[in-house]
């Protein structure tokens, strides 16, 4: 039909007189426009080694098409995309689409969705493009994400555009100074290798000063009996890691230039490994305008949080011929990145004064005396609880009832269970899941035919995380049926935060917007805290669902979940 609509066109244009074709021409190429699918011809990643250096020494990291970050990649919404990788390594190597929904054999997972991509193979990836956003993609082999295989990835709305002058990625990563298998072995011998900022008999007498002594010792005797410090935010930290913007350290200076008076589109991606950032402009408020590549209704923040995996779209609107700094630091306080906006590549701010930092309270941990140890290995200790009950998470966030009505609570029970970003020690309007509110109606949103929960569980003696206390290798598929609706309720019965990735599928966040609760590819779930999303599972195959700090996947905490047609289901 398309090559007719050729055929017909060059005829007109050619035979007839442009006063009697020209409302048939315009006929034709709306048709044209409506039905012929965008395709931008092939791209290219080939992936190799390359001797970088970032901190101060040598080190060997894995590109692709030789550049740290991998390529931004711009795609437009229902073009046909084809992409061939191609592997320089000695080893395997695969490429994940991150929050692309796509056909199961091209989401680059080996072992799930291929075999991965042997040494001197190429592998083409081809899919149709059925969303626009802020994405980024990245190695899912071995630790190859945290070496370097990683980069953003931008899709153009087919009709709606967000008008703006400047528009720019602000790639967030935690680059490693030891080989990350070398990170992770140090995790499996002595869970608090990186913890270097335990409290000390300074702070022992100054909580006394300020507590009094009864509860200071009391304290003191409950994180002992958990096996565990309230510092204990991140199982890496910055004394082991360079944190990036773009490739580039504080010391480098990434910047980024704009006119005085310009609208300045910052599409944030933290594409680390294990780091949590607060990100902040002082001096500008930020409209965060995306989350996860999804539009939401504006919201004006002067910082947020942003989990592992996680993207923000903001924009800024800087009136003032100055520079500002763009600072994101690492939520355990050990270090920062950092970039400059500014109007002349002469200007630079100063680094503001870093935030306090927050330490874990008992109230975080979900109940007074959650923490247990491991009965099957006396003495070890043990990140996680004991179930706890839900009726005291909404307690612990305040402004959960304030948002909440009692109809709504009734109606939804799953509502407000969590908030999953926690304070970042900072005055000033921070971002909350609570804030997040779709900029259109879904209608996918419904009551859900089933419900799975899903503990998510971990053993620190041993570094072995998991989804109800088994390990990937032990566990069965979830499976579920094409079309159905299930609510998953993730309870994190540890001490960490855990953001959990579905591949394929969107979550949508319940945080009590009914039809305008938003959708996301991650969800962040702080510890000892609940959070409910709604899964359509439209999109049928086999996919990967796990928690996105890259030492927890390895780990174990990581499941397959297999949308099968009605008429499969065993």
């Amino acid at each position: 039909m398309l090559l007719s609509f050729r055929l017909i066109l060059t005829r007109l244009h050619s035979r007839t007189p442009l006063s009697v074709c020209k409302p048939a021409l315009v006929a034709l190429w709306i048709l044209l426009f409506c039905f012929e699918p965008t395709n931008a011809g092939t791209y290219n990643l080939t992936i190799s080694e390359k001797t970088v250096n970032l901190t101060g020494e040598m080190q060997t990291a894995i590109v692709a098409n030789g550049v740290l970050p991998a390529p931004t990649l711009r795609w437009r919404e229902g073009e046909d995309v084809v992409l061939e990788v191609s592997n320089r390594l000695n080893e395997p190597t695969s490429i994940h689409w991150h929050g692309i929904i796509l056909p199961d054999r091209m989401d680059g997972v080996p072992g799930i969705s291929f075999d991965g991509i042997g040494p001197g193979q190429t592998f083409t990836y081809r899919f149709r493009v059925r969303q626009s956003g802020t994405y980024w993609y990245h190695g899912h082999s071995a630790m190859q994400e945290q070496q370097g295989l990683y980069g953003a990835l931008i899709i153009d709305a087919a009709h709606v555009h967000t008008a703006v002058d400047r528009d720019y990625v602000v790639l967030l990563s935690d680059w490693p100074e030891a080989d990350p298998h070398r990170t992770l072995a140090r995790l499996k011998k002595q869970s608090d290798y990186y913890d270097f900022q335990k409290r000390t008999l300074g702070d022992f007498f100054q909580d006394i000063r300020a507590r009094g002594f009864t509860n200071t010792v009391n304290d003191r005797l409950d994180w002992g009996d958990m096996r565990m410090e309230p510092t204990d935010l991140a199982d890496v930290t910055g004394a082991t890691y360079h944190f990036l913007v773009n490739g580039q350290t504080p010391g480098m200076n990434w910047t980024a230039l704009f006119n005085p008076g310009d609208r300045v589109r910052l599409r944030f991606i933290n594409a680390s490994a294990m780091t949590y950032f607060d990100v902040r402009i002082p001096g500008l408020t930020m409209r965060v305008i995306e989350a996860d590549g999804q539009s939401v209704m504006p919201f004006e923040v002067e910082e947020f949080r942003i989990a592992v995996a996680e993207t923000y779209d903001v924009l800024v609107e800087p009136e003032a011929d100055r520079a500002y700094r763009i600072f994101a630091e690492a939520s355990d306080r050990s270090g920062f990145a950092a970039a400059t906006l500014t109007p002349r590549g002469d200007l630079r701010a100063d680094l503001p004064q870093s935030s306090p930092r927050t330490l874990l309270t008992m109230a975080d941990m979900g109940s007074m005396h959650g923490g247990h140890r491991d009965t099957a290995s006396p003495g070890a200790a043990v990140k996680h609880l004991a179930p706890m009950n839900h009726s005291i998470h909404a307690e612990h966030e305040g402004h959960a009832t304030a948002m909440a009505s009692d109809k709504t609570m009734q109606e939804n029970p799953h509502a407000f269970h969590a908030q999953p970003q926690q304070a970042t020690g900072l005055a000033g309007k921070t971002l909350g899941y609570r804030n997040l509110r779709a900029a259109g109606q879904n209608h996918e949103w419904r009551p859900p035919d089933r419900e799975i929960t899903l503990h998510l569980t971990g053993n620190m003696n041993r570094y072995i995380w998991s989804f109800d206390d088994i390990k990937y290798s032990d566990a069965e598929p979830l499976r579920v049926r094409f079309g159905e609706h299930i609510r998953f309720n993730y309870v994190n019965d540890t001490m960490m935060n855990h953001p959990i990735h579905l591949h394929g599928l969107w979550q949508i966040l319940d945080v009590g917007q009914g039809l305008y609760n938003p959708k996301k590819h991650v969800v962040n779930v702080p510890p000892g805290k609940t959070a409910s999303v709604v899964v359509v599972a439209d999109n049928e195959g086999e996919w990967a669902f796990h928690c996105h700090l890259l030492y927890h996947m390895e780990t174990g905490m990581f499941r397959k979940l297999i949308v099968e047609k009605a008429e499969h289901v065993h």
